[in-house]
């Protein structure tokens, strides 16, 4: 029977210093360590994160599964559930070392029926309710606090592609007649940055002619799937598919919640494109919920524009 280590960190700026201490104390003998990449976000489901699929792939009936603390694995109620349910499928332990989870025995079943134990189940939801809504509080209070940022003059947010040194350069050659792709080109940026630094100027000069960038498409807002969100914040993006994201309002929906996103309809395309190995791919398998958040919005982009070419 192996010891199986799972480590993460949710940025790339952090270290697994403290997470080697509390595993160092317990003192696990003949140890199979699993680290994720630095800055593996907790958004992405654990069943899809490298390093814990290649864990499942590697264990064995009567493994068990070290971590320092449940919030190193999963994220939510959701995720909690899904893996108590893969680790019981395949006959797994799993050993939390320290915090509200570490004095309970999450995998225990009930002896006829094989399900979750009630009373885990119930302070498993709990416990990971209580989290969800440390989390939450800790959101209202950056809101609150970059709200009082602004109204003292201070912008937050990310810095835009085009700075304030380059946009008057931009902004001239712009005004000059030069195309939005050239200027791109030139200042090493997107041409959704160049876009935002001459909004203002556009209108007036609808009739330059740029050969090299197709119409410009009328934005279209759908509300998004807080899983597909989630997945997507988690994924490497292009900037304007980022900033699309960024720019999104959280609309709250009981225990979950949608992201409502404003973008161009090529913009919706590609992020969902992104989001297709929530369906599934070789050796991972799908989570329900999130393949039905995928489908959903799926259709949402499919009823108000035609697929892509």
């Amino acid at each position: 029977m192996a010891n199986l280590v799972y480590k993460r960190v949710s940025t790339d700026q952090q270290s697994t210093a403290r997470q080697n201490l509390v595993l160092d104390e317990a003192g696990i003998e003949d140890q199979v360590v699993f680290e994720e990449d630095p800055g593996t976000s907790s958004r992405l489901h654990p069943l899809q994160r490298p390093k814990f699929s290649e864990l499942l792939t590697y264990a064995r009936p009567g493994d068990t599964v070290h971590i320092s603390e449940m919030f190193r694995l999963v994220r939510g109620t959701g995720h909690i559930l899904d893996v108590l349910d893969i680790l019981h499928r395949d006959q797994v332990a799993l050993r939390i070392h320290d915090g509200a989870f570490s004095a309970m025995d999450l995998t225990a079943r009930h002896p006829r029926t094989g399900e979750l134990l009630s009373t885990v189940k119930f302070m498993v939801q709990t416990l990971a309710a209580a989290g969800e809504l440390q989390r939450d509080l800790q959101r209202e209070l950056t809101y609150d606090g970059l709200r009082a940022a602004e109204a003292k003059g201070s912008k937050g947010g990310r810095r835009p592609a085009v700075t304030a040194a380059k946009a008057a350069a931009v902004r001239a050659g712009y005004l000059g007649g030069r195309s939005i792709a050239g200027l791109a080109r030139d200042h090493h940026v997107s041409r959704g940055a160049i876009r935002t630094a001459v909004a203002d100027l556009m209108p007036d000069h609808t009739d330059i002619e740029d050969e090299d960038v197709p119409a410009l498409e009328v934005p279209v807002t759908l509300d998004m799937p807080g899983k597909v969100a989630d997945f997507l914040r988690a994924a490497e993006l292009e900037p304007t598919e980022r900033d699309a994201l960024d720019q999104g309002v959280t609309v709250r929906r009981g225990q979950g919640y949608t992201l409502r996103v404003t973008a161009v309809p090529a913009v919706h395309r590609q992020l969902l494109a992104r989001c297709q190995p929530l369906d599934g791919t070789q050796g991972v398998p799908a989570i329900p919920a999130q393949r039905k958040a995928r489908r959903e919005y799926e259709n949402r982009v499919s009823t108000v524009m035609p697929p892509g070419p």
